[in-house]
């Protein structure tokens, strides 16, 4: 079951950048979160979407967002994902599906996520949502305005 705009965000305990294990709750309360779901490192959309939310990554930060990304592949595999594409966000691996599962975009027949984005307020309430309808068309990749828009509104 997807999450939906106005519930609470579920928590996930994930590895990240060194195997240091990072999760949701430690923002609650000092940082907005942004998660941005993506199908699998070294792709080719993938290779293109990161690159343009770190382009953006100023401007969450001015919002006080932290930026989390989020896949299905190792940790070891996201690491040199980011160093490759000079990411300054960590990219979180979901290696057992648990974040995909809770947040309600897994796609079991193909083991991976959906192309997804999830805007979470301070108080731990996602306050955006944006689910591709089809993760392998670059044209359909979500935007990062609509957050900003919204982290603008939070304060």
């Amino acid at each position: 079951m997807a999450v939906e705009v106005g519930q609470p965000a579920p928590d996930f305990r994930l590895r990240g950048p060194g195997g240091q294990f990072v999760t949701l709750s430690e923002f609650k309360g000092r940082k907005n979160v942004v998660l941005v779901f993506f199908p699998l490192a070294f792709s080719p959309i993938c290779s293109h979407q990161l690159p343009d939310v770190q382009s953006d990554l100023p401007k969450f930060e001015k919002h006080d967002a932290q930026v989390l990304g989020i896949s299905v592949d190792s940790h070891y595999a996201n690491e040199e994902f980011a160093r490759q594409l000079g990411l300054g966000f960590p990219l979180l691996s979901d290696f057992r599906h648990e974040a995909a599962q809770r947040y309600g975009v897994m796609r079991t027949e193909s083991g991976y996520s959906e192309r997804a984005v999830f805007l979470i307020d301070k108080q731990g309430v996602v306050r955006y949502r944006q689910v591709s309808l089809n993760p392998g068309d670059i044209e359909l990749v979500p935007r990062t305005e609509p957050m900003l828009e919204i982290l603008a509104k939070l304060g």
